[in-house]
C-alpha cells in the first residue's frame, strides 16, 4: 500500500492536472481526490494541501526554472500529466524543506511511471535532477 505522502503527492498532482485542463476549483478537486484515496486516514491531507497551495503560488517561478532545464520542451509542449508531476516535484525541491531531494525525485519518477509513460519518467528524472543540482550548487 502506498504511503500517506505518496497518496498526497498523487492527489495534489491530479488537482494540478485538473486545474490545467478544466475550469474547476483546485481545492475542491483536491478534496475529492483525497476522498477517493480513502480520506485523511490514508492520505496526508495537510501535505497535499501544502503542495497544491505552493504550486499555485510559485507557478511562474517554477515554470521558468523547469523551462531553463528543459529548453527544448517548454511547459506548453509537455503533456499535462508530466507538467503536473514536474510542478509538484519542482515545488518540493525548490521551496519545501521537508523531504530530501532523492526522495522527491524518486517519488516523482515513480508517479510519472504509474500515470505517464517511460518517457515521462526519464524526462521527469532529468529535469528534477538538474533542478536539485541547481538548488544545491
Amino acid at each position: 500500500m502506498p504511503s500517506r505522502r505518496r497518496l498526497a503527492r498523487v492527489a495534489a498532482m491530479q488537482a494540478v492536472f485538473e486545474m490545467q485542463v478544466r475550469e474547476t476549483d483546485p481545492a475542491v478537486s483536491l478534496a475529492q481526490n483525497i476522498l477517493e484515496f480513502g480520506g485523511s486516514g490514508h492520505v496526508d491531507a495537510s501535505f497535499a494541501e501544502h503542495l497544491l497551495v505552493g504550486v499555485r503560488k510559485e507557478w511562474s517561478a517554477m515554470r521558468e526554472a523547469i523551462e531553463a532545464h528543459a529548453p527544448e520542451w517548454p511547459l506548453d509542449r509537455m503533456d499535462s500529466i508530466t507538467r503536473s508531476i514536474l510542478m509538484i516535484g519542482a515545488f518540493e525541491l525548490l521551496y519545501a524543506k521537508d523531504a530530501p531531494p532523492a526522495v522527491v525525485m524518486n517519488e516523482a519518477i515513480d508517479i510519472a511511471r504509474e500515470y505517464g509513460s517511460d518517457e515521462s519518467a526519464k524526462f521527469v528524472n532529468g529535469v528534477l535532477n538538474a533542478l536539485a543540482h541547481r538548488k544545491n550548487g
